[in-house]
């Protein structure tokens, strides 16, 4: 194997994108990653340059290859592993901001009694 191509899984796990090697390997076969605009396989070799689109969750990240690594390091130098468009910044902080201020769900009143409840229902 070249020094200059890594498969797109490994990548993505030093890249600390995913946890763990078969957590970035499923997501890359379900279709949640696309490399240059079409959809990879987790053997897609990768290169300086190539532009991805990584979904994590509700959030979309685009990012541009700047530096190989097959080995998971530090977070520090995760980070200069891409170059993350300011498109794909702005869309992932409008979400996280829509996502904060949404309102929590709430108790309805529905569902199985509260021991408190089945002593009222049983007075009745």
């Amino acid at each position: 194997m070249t020094d200059d191509r890594v498969r797109v899984d490994r990548w993505l796990w030093a890249a600390r994108f995913f946890k763990t090697r078969a957590l970035s390997a499923a997501a890359v076969a379900g279709g949640k990653v696309h490399v240059n605009g079409t959809r990879a396989k987790p053997a897609k070799q990768l290169q300086v340059g190539d532009e991805l689109r990584v979904r994590v969750g509700p959030y979309e990240w685009l990012v541009t290859v700047r530096a190989l690594s097959e080995r998971r390091g530090p977070p520090k130098d995760a980070q200069l592993l891409y170059d993350e468009s300011p498109e794909g910044r702005g869309a992932r902080d409008r979400l996280a901001e829509a996502h904060r201020i949404a309102p929590t769900p709430t108790y309805q009143g529905k569902g199985r009694p509260t021991k408190k409840d089945r002593r009222k229902l049983e007075l009745l």
